[in-house]
């Protein structure tokens, strides 16, 4: 809010704090608005028949508009971090289907499969599963350098059909 200085110029309000400082306690403030004559008129018979002054009545309303905004928008911060979440969880989730595809595809091109003892817990290229640490696990040999090393369990090694050809 602000006020007229003796020079006609409007300079800003001390705030709540400065005034609160200066007097040793929160003082009340005093708000002049302009509203529409039709608002007058129901304000005023609003707090006729409630047997209260039309200041008290706009200080109420105004209170409890402003708490309502409050708990408005801490609803909707809520929703919003829950809606947040569930995206993050989405995502991580098609992150992880894309990274078994890609896997799983990587595999179809792999040379042979040699098995190793794993040092640490490792997941199966294939199924996902976790493989602790001692774990025996196959590495998938790679025709490429540049390929990823992906390891399978034991139960996902593609076996030898009848005529001697892997799956």
């Amino acid at each position: 809010m602000t006020h007229a200085s003796e020079k006609g110029r409007r300079e800003p309000e001390k705030d709540e704090s400065s005034a609160a400082q200066d007097g040793g306690e929160k003082k009340e403030r005093v708000l002049h608005t302009r509203v529409p004559a039709v608002l007058e008129r129901e304000l005023k018979r609003f707090a006729d028949n409630l047997r209260v002054p039309v200041s008290n009545l706009v200080r109420t309303i105004l209170e409890d508009a402003v708490k309502a905004a409050d708990v408005a928008g801490e609803g909707m911060e809520n929703r919003l971090k829950r809606a947040a979440q569930a995206l993050e969880e989405k995502r991580e989730k098609m992150n992880e289907r894309l990274e078994r595809s890609l896997a799983q595809a990587a595999l179809r091109e792999a040379i042979a499969f040699q098995a190793v003892r794993l040092t640490r817990e490792t997941a199966c290229g294939r199924c996902a599963e976790k493989m602790p640490r001692g774990t025996e696990a196959h590495l998938a040999v790679m025709p490429t350098m540049d390929a990823p090393r992906l390891f399978v369990c034991s139960a996902c090694v593609p076996q030898e059909d009848e005529e001697g050809e892997t799956p």
